[in-house]
Protein backbone atom coordinates (compact mmCIF):
# COMPACT_ATOMS: atom_id res chain seq x y z
CA UNK A 1 0.00 0.00 0.00
CA UNK A 2 3.03 1.77 0.64
CA UNK A 3 3.22 2.19 -3.09
CA UNK A 4 -0.09 4.43 -3.48
CA UNK A 5 1.96 7.40 -3.29
CA UNK A 6 5.16 8.26 -5.43
CA UNK A 7 8.62 8.18 -4.17
CA UNK A 8 9.15 11.45 -5.01
CA UNK A 9 6.49 12.56 -2.56
CA UNK A 10 7.55 9.95 -0.06
CA UNK A 11 10.81 11.64 -0.06
CA UNK A 12 9.46 14.89 0.19
CA UNK A 13 7.12 14.12 3.80
CA UNK A 14 9.81 12.33 5.45
CA UNK A 15 11.15 14.30 8.46
CA UNK A 16 14.16 13.04 11.03
CA UNK A 17 12.93 10.88 13.69
CA UNK A 18 12.09 12.37 17.19
CA UNK A 19 10.15 11.27 20.78
CA UNK A 20 6.58 12.45 20.44
CA UNK A 21 6.00 14.70 23.03
CA UNK A 22 2.78 15.26 25.30
CA UNK A 23 -0.26 15.90 23.04
CA UNK A 24 -0.69 19.51 22.72
CA UNK A 25 -4.63 20.59 23.91
CA UNK A 26 -4.43 24.55 21.86
CA UNK A 27 -2.20 25.51 19.35
CA UNK A 28 -1.43 26.25 15.37
CA UNK A 29 -0.62 23.60 12.88
CA UNK A 30 1.12 25.33 9.61
CA UNK A 31 0.92 23.31 6.53
CA UNK A 32 2.16 23.55 3.33
CA UNK A 33 -0.15 22.79 0.36
CA UNK A 34 1.10 21.81 -3.10
CA UNK A 35 -0.73 21.46 -6.08
CA UNK A 36 0.35 19.76 -9.58
CA UNK A 37 -1.30 22.42 -11.98
CA UNK A 38 -0.27 20.73 -15.21
CA UNK A 39 -2.02 17.51 -14.06
CA UNK A 40 -5.55 18.25 -15.41
CA UNK A 41 -4.47 19.91 -18.71
CA UNK A 42 -6.11 17.99 -21.70
CA UNK A 43 -3.89 16.74 -24.53
CA UNK A 44 -4.73 19.50 -26.90
CA UNK A 45 -3.97 22.24 -24.94
CA UNK A 46 -0.58 21.58 -24.34
CA UNK A 47 0.39 25.90 -24.44
CA UNK A 48 -1.56 26.11 -21.27
CA UNK A 49 1.65 24.44 -19.61
CA UNK A 50 3.70 27.67 -21.38
CA UNK A 51 1.11 30.17 -19.26
CA UNK A 52 0.93 28.31 -15.30
CA UNK A 53 3.43 27.21 -13.49
CA UNK A 54 3.19 23.59 -12.60
CA UNK A 55 3.39 23.32 -8.98
CA UNK A 56 1.12 26.03 -6.69
CA UNK A 57 2.61 26.08 -3.14
CA UNK A 58 0.29 27.73 -0.42
CA UNK A 59 0.71 28.27 3.53
CA UNK A 60 -2.08 26.87 5.23
CA UNK A 61 -2.87 27.29 9.57
CA UNK A 62 -5.07 24.69 11.17
CA UNK A 63 -6.15 26.52 14.77
CA UNK A 64 -7.35 24.13 17.21
CA UNK A 65 -8.34 23.58 21.06
CA UNK A 66 -10.32 21.19 22.92
CA UNK A 67 -13.73 21.32 21.25
CA UNK A 68 -12.78 23.71 17.98
CA UNK A 69 -10.84 23.37 15.26
CA UNK A 70 -10.77 26.58 12.14
CA UNK A 71 -8.27 25.43 8.43
CA UNK A 72 -7.36 28.03 6.18
CA UNK A 73 -5.11 30.22 4.34
CA UNK A 74 -2.19 32.01 5.86
CA UNK A 75 -2.89 34.99 3.41
CA UNK A 76 -5.00 35.67 -0.01
CA UNK A 77 -2.93 33.49 -2.32
CA UNK A 78 -2.20 34.85 -6.14
CA UNK A 79 -1.79 32.15 -8.58
CA UNK A 80 1.06 33.97 -11.27
CA UNK A 81 1.53 32.96 -14.60
CA UNK A 82 4.76 33.52 -16.90
CA UNK A 83 5.86 36.75 -16.55
CA UNK A 84 4.12 37.91 -13.07
CA UNK A 85 0.56 37.62 -14.36
CA UNK A 86 2.16 39.91 -17.68
CA UNK A 87 2.46 39.40 -21.29
CA UNK A 88 1.92 35.65 -22.52
CA UNK A 89 0.51 34.14 -18.41
CA UNK A 90 -2.15 35.53 -15.97
CA UNK A 91 -2.57 35.91 -12.22
CA UNK A 92 -5.68 34.85 -10.71
CA UNK A 93 -6.76 35.03 -7.03
CA UNK A 94 -7.52 31.34 -5.23
CA UNK A 95 -10.73 31.60 -3.80
CA UNK A 96 -11.10 31.95 -0.15
CA UNK A 97 -12.13 29.02 2.53
CA UNK A 98 -12.52 28.37 5.32
CA UNK A 99 -13.46 25.20 7.38
CA UNK A 100 -14.61 25.03 10.80
CA UNK A 101 -15.19 21.79 12.92
CA UNK A 102 -16.64 21.62 16.56
CA UNK A 103 -15.59 18.21 17.30
CA UNK A 104 -18.00 17.50 20.10
CA UNK A 105 -21.13 18.76 18.75
CA UNK A 106 -19.90 16.85 15.12
CA UNK A 107 -20.60 20.01 13.52
CA UNK A 108 -19.01 20.93 10.15
CA UNK A 109 -19.36 25.09 8.54
CA UNK A 110 -17.35 25.93 5.58
CA UNK A 111 -17.29 29.26 4.27
CA UNK A 112 -16.71 28.89 0.36
CA UNK A 113 -16.24 31.38 -2.62
CA UNK A 114 -17.14 30.63 -5.69
CA UNK A 115 -17.81 32.31 -9.15
CA UNK A 116 -17.80 35.58 -7.13
CA UNK A 117 -20.38 34.57 -4.24
CA UNK A 118 -19.77 33.48 -0.65
CA UNK A 119 -21.09 30.61 0.21
CA UNK A 120 -21.85 28.97 4.02
CA UNK A 121 -22.41 25.59 4.12
CA UNK A 122 -23.40 23.50 7.42
CA UNK A 123 -23.24 19.71 7.89
CA UNK A 124 -23.14 17.17 10.39
CA UNK A 125 -19.20 15.70 9.97
CA UNK A 126 -19.56 11.98 9.18
CA UNK A 127 -16.31 9.61 9.58
CA UNK A 128 -16.04 8.35 6.33
CA UNK A 129 -15.24 5.34 4.49
CA UNK A 130 -11.85 5.13 5.95
CA UNK A 131 -9.63 2.09 6.07
CA UNK A 132 -6.19 1.98 8.19
CA UNK A 133 -2.90 0.27 6.72
CA UNK A 134 0.24 -1.36 8.25
CA UNK A 135 2.97 1.37 7.51
CA UNK A 136 3.84 4.57 9.83
CA UNK A 137 6.12 7.44 9.37
CA UNK A 138 7.87 9.69 11.65
CA UNK A 139 6.50 13.41 10.76
CA UNK A 140 7.47 16.25 13.02
CA UNK A 141 8.45 13.58 15.95
CA UNK A 142 5.04 12.01 15.40
CA UNK A 143 4.44 8.41 14.68
CA UNK A 144 2.08 8.37 12.03
CA UNK A 145 -0.12 5.80 10.75
CA UNK A 146 -1.24 5.36 7.06
CA UNK A 147 -5.19 5.42 5.94
CA UNK A 148 -6.66 5.25 2.62
CA UNK A 149 -9.63 5.39 0.54
CA UNK A 150 -11.34 6.16 -2.79
CA UNK A 151 -13.67 8.40 -3.24
CA UNK A 152 -15.29 7.28 -6.46
CA UNK A 153 -17.64 10.13 -6.73
CA UNK A 154 -15.30 13.07 -6.67
CA UNK A 155 -12.04 10.58 -8.27
CA UNK A 156 -10.01 11.02 -5.43
CA UNK A 157 -7.29 8.39 -4.40
CA UNK A 158 -6.94 9.49 -0.74
CA UNK A 159 -4.20 8.22 1.38
CA UNK A 160 -3.25 9.74 4.83
CA UNK A 161 -0.81 9.95 7.76
CA UNK A 162 -2.21 10.51 11.27
CA UNK A 163 -1.24 10.16 14.63
CA UNK A 164 -3.14 9.50 17.93
CA UNK A 165 -0.57 11.37 19.79
CA UNK A 166 -2.35 15.05 19.10
CA UNK A 167 -6.22 15.55 19.39
CA UNK A 168 -8.82 13.43 17.00
CA UNK A 169 -10.50 14.84 13.79
CA UNK A 170 -7.84 17.48 12.95
CA UNK A 171 -6.39 17.84 9.30
CA UNK A 172 -6.21 19.72 6.57
CA UNK A 173 -8.94 20.78 4.59
CA UNK A 174 -12.22 18.62 4.16
CA UNK A 175 -9.84 15.47 5.09
CA UNK A 176 -10.37 15.93 9.25
CA UNK A 177 -12.48 12.32 10.00
CA UNK A 178 -9.57 10.54 11.27
CA UNK A 179 -9.20 9.29 15.16
CA UNK A 180 -6.49 11.48 16.14
CA UNK A 181 -4.80 14.30 13.63
CA UNK A 182 -3.66 14.27 10.03
CA UNK A 183 0.16 15.69 9.24
CA UNK A 184 0.35 14.39 5.71
CA UNK A 185 -2.26 14.22 3.32
CA UNK A 186 -1.97 12.98 -0.83
CA UNK A 187 -4.64 13.06 -3.14
CA UNK A 188 -4.69 11.17 -6.44
CA UNK A 189 -0.86 10.57 -6.36
CA UNK A 190 1.09 13.58 -6.18
CA UNK A 191 -2.04 15.73 -7.11
CA UNK A 192 -2.57 17.75 -4.18
CA UNK A 193 -0.32 16.98 -1.25
CA UNK A 194 0.01 18.80 2.40
CA UNK A 195 2.37 18.67 4.94
CA UNK A 196 2.46 19.62 8.33
CA UNK A 197 5.85 21.63 8.83
CA UNK A 198 5.60 23.18 12.42
CA UNK A 199 3.62 22.02 15.45
CA UNK A 200 3.15 25.50 17.60
CA UNK A 201 1.67 25.20 20.85
CA UNK A 202 -0.08 28.18 22.20
CA UNK A 203 -3.00 29.70 23.81
CA UNK A 204 -5.87 30.40 21.24
CA UNK A 205 -8.40 33.22 21.72
CA UNK A 206 -11.72 34.01 20.38
CA UNK A 207 -10.35 35.55 18.02
CA UNK A 208 -8.22 32.72 16.32
CA UNK A 209 -11.04 30.44 16.16
CA UNK A 210 -14.29 32.19 14.62
CA UNK A 211 -17.03 30.17 13.59
CA UNK A 212 -17.89 31.50 9.47
CA UNK A 213 -21.31 33.28 9.72
CA UNK A 214 -21.34 35.17 6.29
CA UNK A 215 -22.65 34.07 2.65
CA UNK A 216 -25.60 32.62 1.44
CA UNK A 217 -26.79 29.38 3.81
CA UNK A 218 -26.09 26.34 1.71
CA UNK A 219 -26.45 22.69 2.11
CA UNK A 220 -23.34 20.26 1.23
CA UNK A 221 -25.63 18.89 -1.42
CA UNK A 222 -26.76 22.14 -3.15
CA UNK A 223 -23.54 23.23 -3.42
CA UNK A 224 -22.03 19.86 -5.02
CA UNK A 225 -24.55 20.24 -7.47
CA UNK A 226 -23.88 24.16 -8.70
CA UNK A 227 -19.91 22.75 -8.75
CA UNK A 228 -20.70 19.94 -10.88
CA UNK A 229 -22.76 22.20 -13.21
CA UNK A 230 -20.35 24.65 -13.62
CA UNK A 231 -16.92 22.48 -13.74
CA UNK A 232 -19.57 20.51 -17.30
CA UNK A 233 -19.43 24.00 -18.39
CA UNK A 234 -15.96 24.59 -17.91
CA UNK A 235 -15.31 21.35 -20.07
CA UNK A 236 -17.57 22.15 -22.76
CA UNK A 237 -15.15 25.41 -22.84
CA UNK A 238 -12.04 22.96 -23.48
CA UNK A 239 -11.02 22.64 -19.90
CA UNK A 240 -10.92 19.05 -17.96
CA UNK A 241 -10.95 17.92 -14.23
Amino acid sequence: MLGKILIPVIVWLMFPAFSAWAQISEGVIHYEFRMDMHRNIPPDREEMKAMIPQFRTVDFELYFNQNERLFKAKEDVVVPGQGGGRGRGFGMRTPRSEFYMHAVEMERVVYQEFMGRNFLITDTISLGPWRLGSEYMDILGYRCQMAWYVDTVSNEDVTAWFTVGLLPFMGPDKYSTLPGTILALDVNNGERVWVARKIEERTIGQDDIRKPGRGEKITRQEYDKLMQEQMERMRQGGFRF
